[in-house]
């Protein structure tokens, strides 16, 4: 299946308030991207910076081998969970559908990014020039220290972005897509404006 369409020619030159974004978090069998596998994934849409959670989408995947005991304790999803769920070959077509003629966003986008190359083939820069990982906008607005505490549920917190379920894929989706507008916001008063500006703010 080849990969979703990009947004439109031109895009990166627009505010990044007129573009079109899926935020996506996937949850997996392990982080080890050549042999691990999908276990869910959820992806939250957002148009004209508005979250529309009605649209979103929350699919639980069949993997081709069973989570580890450590990914199990991390995202609770058991064998039992996923026995009727479709496999990825499958689940594919509703994520493409997700992510069409929009420009991702995820949370430490590096697994995401290796999950949907493995999935829809392209390469790694072709993903790397329509996907915004918030990490990156965060530590650009930051300049954080050695120390500081950069997951993704400590620094919803530090933002007054509510998470609610922690690991599950659609609610890591909805915190970064929250913690995206409440980040770009902030760095629209320094001047960064368009996807373009965003994309320059990666980490070295």
């Amino acid at each position: 299946m080849s990969p979703p369409a990009r947004p439109a020619r031109g895009n990166r030159r627009r505010s990044w308030r007129e573009t079109p974004f899926a935020s996506l978090d996937f949850e997996t069998t392990g982080l080890d991207v050549e042999r691990d596998h999908v276990v869910s994934f959820g992806v939250v849409p957002i148009d004209d910076a508005r979250i529309h959670v009605g649209r979103s989408v929350h699919q639980l995947v069949s993997p081709a081998a069973p989570s580890s005991v450590v990914s199990m304790k991390v995202h609770g999803i058991l064998p039992r969970d996923v026995e009727d769920a479709p496999a990825i070959e499958e689940a594919r077509e509703l994520l493409r559908s997700s992510l069409e003629g929009r420009i991702v966003l995820a949370w430490f986008a590096g697994i995401e990014l290796a999950f949907l190359r493995r999935s829809f083939g392209g390469g790694e820069r072709w993903w790397r020039r329509r996907t915004i990982d918030v990490l990156d906008l965060v530590t650009a607005l930051e300049r954080p220290g050695p120390d500081a505490r950069l997951s993704l549920s400590a620094t919803a917190k530090r933002y007054d972005v509510p998470v609610d379920d922690p690991h599950s894929a659609l609610d890591d989706a909805l915190v970064t897509a929250q913690l995206f507008l409440v980040v770009a916001t902030k760095l629209e008063e320094r001047g960064v404006r368009t996807i373009r500006d965003l994309s320059r703010l990666r980490r070295r």
